[in-house]
């Protein structure tokens, strides 16, 4: 569970990232850190609902 969190924190950074990079006009920067974003954003939430969702409805 802890895992997903600090997926969740990463993801968080790296839509800041996005921002950043928009601001600057860097649209290198802001592929990679909307990939980054999607990645680890898909990976945050499935961790998460496999930890935290899922055993809820399980009886």
């Amino acid at each position: 569970m802890t895992l997903g969190f600090i997926m969740l924190a990463v993801t968080i950074v790296c839509i800041i990232g996005i921002i950043r990079e928009f601001k600057s006009q860097n649209m290198f920067g802001v592929f990679f850190s909307g990939l980054s974003t999607l990645v680890f954003g898909f990976f945050a939430i499935a961790t998460l609902y496999w930890e935290i969702i899922r055993p809820l409805f399980e009886s």
